[in-house]
């Protein structure tokens, strides 16, 4: 009965692969990198040795082509570690896969090859100071003149900024709404592309985030990914995939924090006996786990119903990014409280994941948002 619910041997495979990853390259340091405000840049390509960095980008690409269930594997088990290094390596992934399911052949070519080995790391290029959640409103235009599109405008939150080499950018090539808007694959050295400072973070601080600006950027009509006026398209197919991660990256940390508090209560003493005998803390821990456990279950099926191209597949990204995350905060917090004054102590690792998975409920999507995409599907004619 339980068999079409398990893993499959070779998924178990690569859960194992990336756990082992962190544990040994991430957990050890990731203090150190939130403290410092270190962008573990070489960890990071550690990870493109295992493919990580290409996980569904084809295999005739050059990536290892799998689903999105097993880069939900992946990220979950590298979040247990770091929250902010696993939500870049998924950022990476979801800007590669969308010039590998995109792009003409002599886009691929032209970035691929390094994107997968990670000797050049991508940003994703959507967010704007004037339109976050109404994506569509973008104003960064891109006029075509001879070969090329000449970039004007900006792009706010943008991961990876100023150290990254590429930028999947949607610019603005015809009229408003979604069907002008197109894709660019741009390049950090191109002229007049410049970047903002680093942004002052409550969390992420293993990853640099800065704003973007184009001042009069030629881009090659040949970097453009798809037609004109398919960018906005590809951007929200890239965000079904990319809100899954985000919601593994909060089952990641949410699992860390559950791990922590059951080892703190077993250990720690009041009124004579251990904290997790008191029947107060086995119910908030059996809370935590049970919620946890419904959270992972609708995500893994929603990472299911987006690689077998599903027709409720937007909704239940949506679905699983909002439960999972809010899930993930809640399981969070709650840990923290079990820690008591320690827990907001930076000696334990709680407080960082408290920091870094209070963004996941506001980016690839609000989770206002999400419950905007679910609504409007259920109540549609």
């Amino acid at each position: 009965m339980t068999q079409q619910f398990d893993l499959t041997d070779d998924q178990l495979a690569i859960q194992d692969m990336a756990r082992k990853f962190t544990a040994d390259a991430i957990t050890p340091f990731a203090a150190e990198w939130d403290e410092k405000h270190l962008f573990p840049k070489e960890t990071i390509r550690s990870a493109a040795e295992l493919g990580f960095a290409a996980i569904y980008v084809s295999e005739e690409s050059g990536g290892i082509g799998l689903g999105r269930l097993e880069a939900a594997l992946i990220m979950e088990a590298m979040a247990y570690g770091c929250p902010a290094t696993s939500a870049f390596i998924s950022i990476h992934n979801m800007a590669a896969w969308m010039i590998d399911r995109f792009g003409s052949q002599p886009v691929k070519d032209k970035f691929l090859p390094r994107l997968v080995t990670m000797e050049a790391m991508a940003s994703y290029c959507l967010t704007e100071p004037g339109s976050g959640s109404d994506a569509a409103a973008l104003k960064t235009s891109a006029v075509l003149d001879g070969d090329h599109y000449v970039v004007n405008g900006s792009k706010q939150f943008i991961s990876g900024a100023g150290e990254n080499e590429v930028y999947v950018t949607m610019v603005r090539t015809g009229a408003e709404g979604p069907k002008g808007i197109s894709c660019l694959v741009i390049e950090k050295d191109m002229p007049g592309v410049g970047f903002g400072a680093n942004e002052r973070k409550l969390g992420w601080h293993a990853q640099p985030t800065r704003q973007v600006t184009f001042d009069n950027v030629r881009v090659p009509v040949e970097n453009r990914v798809g037609g004109e006026g398919e960018g906005f398209r590809f951007a929200m197919m890239g965000l079904d995939g990319g809100r899954l991660n985000i919601g593994a990256c909060s089952l990641g940390g949410a699992q860390r924090c559950l791990d922590e508090a059951i080892a703190y209560t077993r250990d720690r003493k009041q009124f004579g006996q251990a904290i997790a005998d008191f029947q107060n803390t086995q119910f908030t821990l059996a809370d935590m786990a049970t919620e946890l456990e419904a959270a992972r279950a609708l995500l893994y099926l929603a990472a299911a119903k987006v690689t077998a191209g599903a027709p409720d597949k937007t909704r239940f990204a949506a679905m699983a990014k909002r439960f999972a995350t809010d899930t993930g905060s809640s399981v969070v917090d709650r840990a923290l409280q079990l820690h008591g004054g320690y827990g907001y102590l930076m000696d334990y690792p709680i407080e960082r994941f408290w920091r870094d998975l209070r963004v996941h409920s506001i980016l690839e999507g609000t989770n206002q948002v999400m419950r905007m995409i679910v609504g409007r599907e259920l109540t549609r004619q």
